[in-house]
């Protein structure tokens, strides 16, 4: 990727990311599982913030796109640190976090570990807690015994090719679940889910609103969306999104 430079990260590794310079607080995307920084709702983020004068980064997570590292080597605790190592040494001041699917998770647990540089959140299509809650949930008898054999499991994706699930996947995830304990996010929170979202069911959306702690969430269903989230109308829905935690926090 031409426009991409590197940051070393968490013991050593290389993350990708992209970064426009403009006026806080910032927007920095975390993308989703096994997606990349050059996705469509990263790209369109990017030239809203130019057109608005907004700073905005975008990155990849360690074994996604183009950061260094294998992807089945990875977890969600690795993805987080990645994450937060990126906020810490690429932004400056409070940050308005828009996560997407598992971004959505990673989010959160930048939000819990790094509270003083989150101004606003927006999620969508947020998906925290899928490794316990969708993977080792919907695994059968045969696939939990290959994954304890074997030390992984392939799943089949929509997307291209099947998800190598690692044991350690889990297992990590399960280190870094928000949804049992208490959450607190104290700032605007905007979150977006598609009704017809094949991939993150409108419970967990629902779940998360109830279970949050914030002065000030809300909760936008949007008829027919799938999981992508990104045909134009959506896509105006996520910076509607933003442009309202930006005027909540008296930054538009």
């Amino acid at each position: 990727m031409a426009d991409a430079q590197f940051l070393e990260g968490p013991n050593g590794r290389q993350l990708a990311y992209a970064k426009t310079e403009g006026r806080g607080p910032g927007i920095v995307f975390l993308g989703g599982f096994k997606s990349d920084m050059a996705g469509t709702k990263a790209l369109y983020l990017e030239d809203w913030a130019r057109s608005t004068g907004r700073a905005f980064l975008r990155f990849d997570y360690s074994g996604h796109g183009h950061s260094s590292e294998a992807f089945p080597d990875g977890s969600i605790g690795d993805w987080a640190a990645d994450a937060l190592a990126v906020l810490g040494e690429l932004t400056e001041g409070p940050q308005i976090l828009v996560g997407s699917s598992m971004g959505g998770w990673i989010s959160l647990l930048v939000a819990r570990d790094m509270p003083d540089r989150v101004a606003g959140l927006v999620t969508i299509a947020a998906a925290p807690d899928f490794t316990e809650d969708s993977m080792w949930a919907g695994f059968d008898a045969d696939q939990r015994a290959t994954l304890d054999a074997d030390g992984q499991v392939a799943l089949p994706s929509d997307y291209g090719e099947p998800y190598i699930i690692t044991k350690r996947l889990i297992e990590d995830g399960r280190d870094n679940l928000v949804l049992r304990s208490e959450l607190k996010l104290p700032f605007p929170v905007r979150s977006l889910q598609g009704t017809a979202d094949a991939d993150v069911d409108m419970s967990v959306a629902l779940r998360l609103l109830d279970h949050a702690q914030s002065p000030d969430m809300r909760l936008t269903l949007v008829d027919g969306a799938d999981h992508r989230f990104s045909d134009p109308d959506c896509l105006a829905a996520m910076t509607d999104a933003i442009e309202e935690v930006l005027t909540r926090i008296g930054a538009w």
